[in-house]
């Protein structure tokens, strides 16, 4: 604690960990704090027995739940697209050689009180149940041209320039409200209705990202990885120790110290300071330099059997469009299973999250419970959403925001960017998306 470095980190969720793991690739002297006695933070996967005490629930885990050190419960319900700023991030510095990955088997989309599989090929769109004949041809030929769009090839382009609005890139193609709630929040994944003004170049990327990934792994565009979510910060830390990051868990933090014009230059624990240039950490180590912008209700829930109506998958993503069901925001419902060793054998963990609406958190999941079917055991938990609001020029403090209620880990990712730019003063980091040169493996 008394050494100096470059840079103190506070927390070990995974925004944390990624920069940690790149910033001591890039030669920086880390330290890594976390109050915490695991890695993860809001990003933790826990075993039954912790996620008990976690939620706040009553005595132990009833022994029909099966052994607690089976499960490894998800505090954020995501998946890693598989073409996506993640896994691009895990492909630079090869922490992939620390996880292994399978993927989820089927996405799936609430329309007309149903559920079916989102279609993201020509195959798949007229095959789908989501719309009729007619509406297929014209969403199969919005598909076609996604795939072959090139921005720098005018001939590509159809008339549909990248900055007009994407509602009206979607009139040129003769969609109904339904497809086009497929194309918005199935496929581009937005999580609200202002996607409509979004430039189409936007949304053609989102819808491509979606169709690529895909292509990828067949059954479905995410990837999840084998024993939870928490493998991923642990993975990264790895990589930071490797280069020389030191980390110390369940350790208190004092408090940031400042000097005389106002710049941190260390941070304080149980009356030690470890000097440093900058420090990183997530919102619940600054307080006073976040604003709280909105709210995200999430369920986890045991079951027993397999959702209905998707063809008895260990591992699915249903999302429920806001307009659906008279929302302003989607309703997200992820399920992983034992097939993940992440739950005992014939054991599923479902999530279902949305953004808070109301004063009744809990009310706004229900879209999501209805395809649940009976449950063991269900944890809920309200979680503030933070933004910094503090000048990271002036102070050398450097905060990461909240994980958002969105199905897939990219907002996080270009959040790691911007941490990442503010830290090293670099205006392109791109870099850090590009695959690991032989030359760089150490």
């Amino acid at each position: 604690m008394e050494d100096t470095y470059d840079v103190v980190i506070l927390g070990t969720g995974l925004t944390e960990c990624i920069l940690s793991g790149l910033l001591s690739v890039n030669g920086k002297k880390v330290l890594h704090i976390d109050r915490n006695d695991y890695y993860g933070g809001d990003c933790a996967s826990l075993p039954l027995d912790q996620a008990w005490k976690y939620f706040g629930e009553q005595g132990v885990p009833p022994a029909s739940l099966g052994s607690a050190k089976q499960y490894s419960i998800d505090l954020v319900p995501k998946f890693l697209m598989a073409n996506g700023t993640l896994v691009k991030m895990l492909l630079h510095t090869d922490v992939t050689r620390y996880l292994e990955f399978k993927s989820i088997e089927g996405s799936y989309v609430h329309k007309d009180k149903s559920i079916a599989k989102v279609p993201a090929t020509e195959k798949e769109a007229l095959s789908s149940s989501l719309m009729g004949l007619f509406e297929k041809k014209r969403f199969k030929d919005f598909l076609t041209f996604v795939t072959e769009y090139d921005i720098k090839n005018p001939k590509t382009h159809e008339g549909i320039s990248p900055d007009m609005p994407t509602h009206e890139m979607l009139k040129k193609y003769k969609l109904d409200d339904g497809t086009m709630d497929v194309v918005g929040h199935a496929l581009a994944l937005y999580i609200d209705e202002t996607w409509h003004k979004e430039p189409a170049k936007h949304t053609i990327d989102r819808v491509a990202l979606y169709v690529d990934s895909l292509r990828s792994y067949g059954k479905s565009p995410y990837l999840y990885p084998v024993y939870g979510l928490g493998d991923l910060p642990q993975s990264f830390a790895r990589l930071s120790a490797v280069y020389g990051g030191t980390y110390m868990l369940n350790t208190p933090v004092d408090g940031v110290v400042f000097d005389e014009a106002g710049r941190a230059c260390g941070v304080k624990s149980d009356g030690k300071v470890a000097r440093c240039k900058y420090v990183i950490g997530d919102p619940s180590y600054f307080p006073d330099r976040v604003q709280k912008v909105g709210e995200v209700v999430r369920c986890i829930a045991i079951l027993d059997h397999p959702i209905d109506h998707t063809d008895k998958s260990e591992s699915l993503q249903i999302i429920i469009p806001q307009n659906q069901v008279k929302r302003k925001n989607d309703v997200y419902v992820s399920v992983v299973s034992f097939a993940h060793n992440v739950a005992p054998k014939g054991k599923y963990l479902a999530i279902v999250s949305t953004t808070v609406e109301t004063n009744n958190p809990k009310a706004e999941l229900e879209p999501g419970f209805r395809w649940l079917g009976a449950t063991l055991h269900r944890f809920y938990k309200v979680y503030p959403l933070y933004a910094p609001k503090n000048d990271w020029k002036k102070e050398g403090v450097h905060i990461s925001k909240s994980y958002d209620a969105t199905s897939h880990f990219d907002t996080m990712a270009e959040d790691v960017m911007r941490l990442y730019k503010q830290v090293t003063g670099e205006a392109d980091v791109s870099y850090i998306l590009e695959p690991k040169k032989k030359e760089d493996e150490k």
